[in-house]
């Protein structure tokens, strides 16, 4: 079974930056297609970025291009998002998400199997 921990949120303020980490267990990163995504209060779930065939392509929504940041470390079996410029829009809860299919990328939430618990990002003025 595979298993998604994430780790890294917290509060910052406005202009400041985090790195967040997800670690997979039960199964390799390099075989999975991987994604964040977040979800802010009273909002649908929004995909963020992707990390597809082992990191080799990287995609991001418009809302974050040119300041977050997804890679893979297969050694560690952990897919990073490293956030910078932060602002109060950021705010939510980041989730990472994993498909059984290489070379796989989709920004939709249901095309992901598993899914982590969450980890949360606040953004303050």
């Amino acid at each position: 079974q595979v298993q998604l921990v994430e780790s890294g949120g917290g509060p910052v303020q406005t202009g400041g930056s985090l790195r967040l980490s997800c670690v997979v267990s039960g199964s390799t990163a390099s075989s999975l297609s991987m994604a964040w995504f977040r979800q802010a209060p009273g909002k649908e779930r929004a995909w963020v970025a992707n990390s597809c065939s082992d990191g080799s392509r990287t995609y991001y929504a418009a809302t974050v291009k040119g300041r977050f940041a997804i890679s893979q470390d297969n050694a560690k079996n952990t897919v990073y998002l490293q956030m910078n410029s932060l602002n109060t829009d950021d705010t939510a809860m980041y989730s990472c998400a994993a498909a059984p299919r290489f070379g796989f990328c989709s920004s939709l939430p249901s095309d992901y199997v598993y899914w982590g618990q969450g980890t949360q990002v606040t953004v303050s003025s």
